[in-house]
């Protein structure tokens, strides 16, 4: 027997004995529960670091285990007792991170489920990655977490030499500046800020000119022309979070907006394409070229003039819906033809999952986006800029506490050395390609499940849509498997980047009794 085999044996013993001890349900138990088992979780990646394979093979388990329904016995008690305090509607699973490793996500019962959802696109590495756990231990790590500045006023010493090793590391080709933010919605609203301000700025002459006594007096009523008449221009079923100028851009889903005032901006039809793409060009161009036209339409006529665009490269909330690289740099042109900025939301999209770091850079733009929102698979957030003007011309005007965090950002660095280490970003397209291979297998022996197959050469990135949606996931829990949904019909996969082949072969497979079950 391999000592990581070993190892594997010890800890489940060990796990079993702490969760069916006789007082395992009164609150003390579940505290010393828990405290051995991030113990046993340190030891562990401790004693297997030696034996990891460059994909850390011994690290997680070998497939999915499902031991009760989801949620078990267990983890209803510990949903009601959660629910007195906290609002759980909208809980998916009640996770055990003490139990999670790689691509498995675990829960009170003893369920191992294969993640292809990473949370909500938001996991890059794994679960208890052991080299990011090696950087939440480092001494910088300590630092930025106890002594967390706010940056704006008292950013660190080592903050420069941070943001140029990490975020800045991978900044998109042209920008080379970035504003740090707490979530991607953050990321989103502050990059529309910094579009108003740099386009009354410009109206303005240029960024010595004064604000008038008008504008600031007006501005605290809340009133033109201290309060502009401006507008950002996003497209339907699009998301872009959930704060209250983000909403306004947001248009997925009804439960997301309703109630709460919204700003009278535009939106323009996002391509619905036909899918396979490489089949229907002809058709996919008229689309986006009727797309475009009302566009340029809407930034000309509009009564709330647009001085932004934003997008996503795959609309991902809204159901998953792809466009071309042709009606990208298309969307380029407009903006760039009538003085208005490109907003490219990347905080799904980016860090890898398309098999290029950045989705935009399948465009191949000859002229780059204005602003690059990120976060989830960052772990961290904000939005990239190269055009110094876009940087407000006084101090305070784009500013909070935070204005973000160093430790996200040294846990970012963390994930860039690994992505790099491993070729990670290589490695997801290959698996992609592999993944969608055997998924246009699936669907052609089941056409009616597996409807609208996409994401072909877009890596991991890849949905299709199901005629029962909500079912399809819910029985993928049973096979021991977590999807993830969107839109009305669309079954996203989001793997995170240690996905591997033999991964694939077990979602497809689980897919395939998932369809035959019914």
């Amino acid at each position: 027997m391999s000592a990581s085999r070993a190892l594997r044996g010890s800890n489940a013993l060990l796990l079993r004995a702490v969760s069916t001890s006789p007082s395992s349900s009164s609150t003390a138990a579940r505290a010393g529960r828990s405290a051995a088992l991030a113990l046993e979780c340190r030891r562990r990646f401790t004693a297997s670091a030696r034996a990891m394979s460059s994909f850390y093979a011994d690290w997680e388990p070998e497939g999915p285990s499902v031991k009760t329904p989801i949620p078990g016995p267990k983890s209803k008690a510990a949903i009601a007792e959660l629910d007195e305090v906290f609002d759980t509607r909208s809980l998916n699973m009640l996770t055990d991170y003490t139990r999670c490793a790689g691509n498995y996500i675990a829960d009170l019962d003893g369920n191992v489920l294969l993640d292809v959802y990473a949370q909500i696109a938001s996991i890059p590495l794994g679960y208890n990655n052991p080299a990011l756990r090696q950087a939440a231990s480092s001494p910088d790590m300590i630092n930025g977490i106890i002594n967390r500045p706010a940056l704006g006023n008292f950013p660190s010493a080592e903050w420069a030499n941070i943001l140029k090793t990490s975020i800045l590391k991978v900044a998109p080709k042209g920008l080379n500046q970035v504003f740090t933010a707490m979530a991607g919605s953050d990321a989103n609203e502050t990059a529309y800020k910094a579009a108003f301000m740099w386009r009354r700025q410009r109206d303005r002459g240029g960024p010595s000119a004064e604000f008038t006594e008008e504008e600031m007096n007006s501005a605290m009523n809340n009133q033109s022309p201290g309060s502009s008449k401006l507008s950002i221009l996003s497209f339907k079923t699009g998301f872009h979070g959930r704060l209250f100028g983000s909403l306004s851009t947001t248009r997925s889903k009804p439960i997301h907006k309703v109630d709460i005032p919204a700003f009278d901006w535009p939106q323009a039809t996002f391509p619905q394409l036909k899918y396979p793409l490489d089949q229907h060009a002809a058709d996919n161009a008229a689309i986006e070229r009727a797309a475009l036209d009302e566009v340029e339409h809407l930034i000309t006529t509009y009564h709330v003039p647009p001085c932004a665009v934003v997008v996503e490269p795959i609309q991902s909330e809204g159901g998953d819906n792809h466009a071309t690289p042709a009606f990208f740099r298309g969307l380029r042109e407009i903006t760039r033809k009538h003085g208005v900025l490109l907003i490219v939301d990347e905080v799904q999209t980016g860090v890898g999952a398309t098999g290029r770091f950045w989705a935009h850079e399948h465009w191949d733009l000859p002229h780059p986006p204005d602003i690059v929102t990120f976060s989830k698979k960052a772990q961290t957030a904000g939005y990239y800029f190269g055009d110094p003007s876009l940087r407000p011309n006084r101090p305070y005007r784009q500013f909070n506490t935070w204005m973000g965090d160093p430790a996200r950002a040294l846990l970012f660095r963390a994930i860039i050395d690994e992505i790099e280490k491993h070729d990670l970003v290589r490695h997801t397209a290959e698996v992609g390609d592999y993944l969608y291979g055997k998924l246009e297998r699936l669907a052609a022996r089941y056409p009616d499940e597996f409807r609208n197959l996409r994401g072909k050469g877009m890596g991991t990135f890849i949905a299709f849509d199901s005629p029962r949606r909500d079912e399809f996931l819910a029985k993928a829990k049973t096979f021991g498997v977590n999807i993830g949904g969107c839109g009305q019909n669309a079954v996203r996969l989001r793997p995170m980047l240690i996905f591997e082949k033999k991964h694939a072969d077990i979602l497809v497979d689980t897919l395939e009794k998932i369809v035959t079950s019914w």
